[in-house]
This record gives structure tokens, sequence and C-alpha cells, in this order.
């Protein structure tokens, strides 16, 4: 009997954060770019780095890339010259005089409690000792009178040593030395975090380019500034999947096939400056794909897409199981009709429970429990050399909910699969450059990783509001840019500004299922994007822009920030 091929096994990391700066003046909103990259994107890579067999595909949305590069810049010159820091939680931290205003102090309080209690506050006792005592300080902001400038700078400093890569905390001395000394920290020591920080920030993209360039790490994106394509080319791409759900009081997105293209091209011109590689492969938003989407991305010149697995049932139009021993394998390479991209589309199930479930347990045993389920994909696969098991999830969120950021999980996960002999990690284009085999879809209904469907960013009224606001905003660049109101470097600006509301992200979290604070905070900057597009414009804002449209006051798992591929009520 010939030896089986090894099974490949694609793991599949997307990392994406919106535009937090408000393009005016380059401040930044909300810190969650650099803190994310400071833990997320540090460890992945080392993760990677410290195994040399390891595989994977890691997927970067352009907008992204431009701020982790700009913070990079920032630190750099602030530690250099003393220039400003245009974060404010980091200038915090950066400048030696704190916050005097009773109204600032309060915000920076509240700032330093919002990540993980379990994983991260109440891992380091004095770290706890802290939040215990500011959440009184939250309950009675009457009391910042009184409270010192060393609890904020101690405050301050766990905050972003809880942020720390967990790779990194065990490698660097500074940082254990910070930990071990636990209170009372002064402004040299303020600085020296600042410059562990700084090193890090200034090591993400040069680490991920190099693990390209050795052939470890196959590097993708998402478009620009990560848009739902399906829906800027038809607004009623959701339609497919839910024909009864409510929709927006316009019938389409001006010019949305344009600015598709414009996202895809746009993308790759950054995604090239700055990791130094050409994108092959395309995440789109979401995982968002439709037919025109997918066409769109061919004729971009990518070679392969991915999507999520209901997607691939939908399209099918079969409710036969992800992963059984009945029927053909569905773990294929696709193309769809005479489109010429290949389409993967990942395990719903075995990339929610990563997401979703592995978090609570012991690692070796979640890393057992995963691979089991993949040698039995392996064992039921009659053809294991034209099939790839393709997992992919957020790249960021999830390991908040780990113990030590998911440090033991991911170093056992890379080992034991990089050694398996049945199972071998594999990247999308190096999946596709030994597969000879396509498998067929007739069509394709619109739809993206969450649920199926594209009722996330459409569908209810708040959302559907969004989408009138920004056709307005849309119809006012078009009329402007009809008229020759714009000299070339005010045009690029608007349509730079146009691109960033055209993000996914706002609509992501419109709705009143969504937590309070998070959906408060993306409604804000969503409308003031959208402020900032018509002064761009020369057009006076709608004063619709001054109402608050949306709020929350849900407690969905993991705080929103992801969501499982099932159906709301249904198992993933």
């Amino acid at each position: 009997m010939a030896e089986r091929e090894p099974m490949p096994v694609i793991l599949c990391w997307h990392m994406h954060q919106p535009e937090y700066r408000d393009l005016r003046n380059g401040h930044y909103q909300f810190p969650w770019t650099y803190l994310h990259a400071l833990k997320d994107y540090v460890d992945m890579a080392a993760h990677l780095e410290a195994e040399p067999a390891a595989r994977a595909v890691v997927n970067f949305a352009p907008v992204l890339l431009e701020q982790i590069a700009d913070y990079a810049e920032q630190l750099g010159a602030h530690l250099a010259s003393g220039a400003p820091v245009s974060d404010p939680l980091l200038a915090a931290l950066a400048e030696p005089a704190l916050p005097v205003g009773v109204e600032e102090r309060a915000h920076l309080v509240k700032q330093c409690l919002r990540v993980n209690r379990q994983r991260v506050i109440d891992r380091f006792a004095a770290f706890g000792r802290l939040a215990a005592i500011a959440d009184w300080v939250v309950a009675n902001p009457d009391a910042l009178r009184y409270v010192d400038n060393q609890f904020l700078a101690d405050l301050l400093v766990w905050y972003h040593l809880g942020w720390i890569a967990e790779t990194e905390r065990r490698r660097d001395a500074r940082v254990q030395r910070l930990q071990d000394k636990a209170h009372g920290f002064s402004v040299h020591d303020r600085r020296e975090l600042l410059d562990v920080l700084r090193g890090m920030l200034a090591s993400v993209l040069p680490r991920y380019r190099a693990l390209a360039e050795a052939g470890r790490v196959e590097l993708a994106m998402s478009p620009h500034a990560h848009p739902i394509l399906p829906l800027l080319l038809d607004l009623r791409a959701g339609q497919q999947t839910e024909p009864e759900a409510p929709q927006p009081e316009v019938d389409e997105y001006p010019g949305g096939a344009e600015r598709a293209r414009w996202h895809l091209r746009h993308g790759r011109e950054a995604f090239r400056r700055h990791l130094g590689v050409e994108a092959h492969g395309c995440w789109p938003s979401e995982g968002a794909l439709s037919v025109p989407a997918l066409a769109a991305i061919a004729d971009e010149g990518f070679q392969w897409v991915a999507s999520g697995g209901s997607v691939l049932a939908n399209s099918r139009g079969t409710d036969e199981p992800q992963h059984g021993a009945h029927g053909p394998c569905r773990h294929r390479v696709y193309r769809v009709a005479d489109i010429g991209v290949d389409c993967f589309f990942r395990d719903d199930g075995l990339s929610d429970l990563i997401g979703f479930t592995y978090s609570g347990w012991h690692a070796d045993d979640a890393v057992a429990n995963f691979v089991h389920h993949l040698e039995n994909i392996a064992a039921g696969c009659a053809s294991p050399g034209e099939c790839a098991i393709s997992i992919v999830l957020d790249g960021e969120n999830a390991w908040e909910y780990y113990p030590e950021n998911g440090f033991h999980f991911l170093e056992a996960l890379y080992r034991r699969l990089a050694r398996h002999e049945q199972l071998r990690l594999d990247t999308f284009s190096g999946f596709r450059a030994r597969c000879g085999a396509r498998a067929q879809l007739p069509g394709l209904k619109a739809g993206s990783w969450v649920y199926g469907t594209l009722s996330t960013w459409i569908g209810s009224p708040d959302k559907n509001r969004g989408w009138e606001m920004l056709v307005d905003a849309k119809r006012a660049y078009d009329e402007a840019v009809a008229a020759g109101r714009l000299a070339p470097e005010l045009r690029e600006r608007a349509t730079q500004q146009l691109a960033v509301c055209e993000g996914s992200d706002w609509f992501w979290w419109f709705g009143d299922y969504n937590p309070g604070q998070s959906v408060s905070d993306f409604e804000r900057l969503y409308r003031l994007h959208l402020g900032n597009l018509y002064r761009l414009l020369g057009v006076e804002p709608p004063g619709y822009l001054s109402d608050v449209f949306t709020r929350g006051g849900g407690d969905p798992a993991l705080g929103g920030v992801m969501r499982s591929a099932a159906a709301p009520g249904g198992a993933a």
C-alpha cells in the first residue's frame, strides 16, 4: 500500500485595526493599534521565529501597516529629540508631567482598566492592587482631586507592562526589572519602558518581512481600509442570504466598483511599501465575498482569496457536515465559474475552537484536541494532496483571553504540527504550487466568515443608517470632484478620508447588542471621519453628524471584538 501524502494545514492569522487617527491633525483617538502591536504582532512573529519548521500566512490590512510605521517613527523621534507623541495614552507615559485636570485624569484611569481583568490585570499582584483603587476612583471621580501623581504613573506603567508580548516579557531584563520593582516608578523608569516599546514597535514590520524572505511566512493583505467589498459593489448583496432583511433607503453605493478597485490597488502599494514584498493573496475584509468582489480581486492580479466555510456551504446549497466521512472532502481549492483566482474556505469549526473555546483549556489538552480533529479530517480525505485544511482567524483579539497571551498554546501548536508525520504546515501559495486539481463552484452567494451572511454590516436600522450617511458623503465627494473644486493635493486627502469612512469596523459596532462603551467609541469616530470628509470638500457637514445615532448595551462573547461563524443561537 502506497504511503499517504501528509495533509496540508494552513494557519492564517488576520491582523487589522481601523484608522484611529484624526487625519486633520494625526492625533490618535484610541490606542488599540500600538497596544496590539506590542502584544500580539510581536508575539506571533516570535513564535514563528522560534520554530524553524513552522509555516503560516499572516494577513495585514494596509491601513494597519501605516499606523504601525507611524507609531514607530513617532516614538523614535520623541526619544531622539523630544518630538511630541500624538497618542494621548502613550504621551501620558512619555511626558514627565502628568495630566492635572480631573476629567483628563479620570479618562486616563478608565483607559488603564480596558484590558482583560482575569488574564492580564489579576496576573500581577501590583497591577491588581492598582486596579482595585482605580475601580473605586472611577465610582467616586471627585476623589481624583486627592489622588497623587505616583498612582497615575504606576497605573500607566503597569498598563503598558500588561500589554507587553509574552515572548518579550521573558526575554527583556528591563521589563523584568520593572515588574520586580512593582511600584514607585520614576520618570527614568517610564522613559526606559518607552524605549522598550519603541524597539518593539520598530521591529514588527522588519520581522515579518524577514520571515517572508526566508520562506517561512506568506504575507497577504486585505483591501486598504478594510471595506466590505460586496457591499461597495452591490448594496443589496446581503439579500442573497437574507432576502427579508431591511435595507438602507438608498439603492446603491455610488461609484462602488471604482472604490473597490482603489482599495485593492492602493492597498497593494502600501503593502509593498511597508513590507517590501508583493501580496499574491487576499483575505477580503471579514472574508466577505461575492461574484463581483471575486472578479475585482482577480482583475487586480491576486492569485488566491480565502473566505469562511459557511460561504462555501451557502454557495453549494448543502447541509453536509464540514468535515465528515460522508461525501467529498470540503477542504479543496475552488474556482468559481471562469474567474481565474483560487478560492480557499476556512474550516469554521476548527477556527472557532481557537478563537472561542481553547482559551479556557490547558494548552496541552487544547493542542491535542485540535490535532486530533486534524488527524480525523486527514484520515477521511481520499486525496490529501488536493486538499488543505484552512484555519483562518483574528490574529490579535483571542490571545488576551488565554493565559500568558496564548504563549503555551501557540508554542505547543507550532511545535506539534511542525513535527507531525501525517500533517504538514503550509501556506496558500505553497499549496497552490503543488496542487493540480481545482474543484468548481457554479456561483458564489455573497457572505462573510460571520454567519455566512453580511448581516454584521447591513440589514438592521442602525447599520442601514450608517450606510445612508456614507452615501450622502460619497455623493458630496463625487460632486466636488466633478466640479473640479479640489486641487490635486486636497483631492488626494479627501480620497484617503473617504476610504477611511468606507471601512467595515464602524458598521460592525453599530447595534444595541454590542457593549455600550465600544459602540460609543466607534460611532463617535465614524461621525468624526465623515465630518472631516465634508470639511475637506469645502461643504458644511450635515446637522445629523452632531447626533448620536446608535447606542449599545449588550454583553457579547469576548466583548464583541470577534464573532463565531455559527449563526446566532447555533453551535460553532
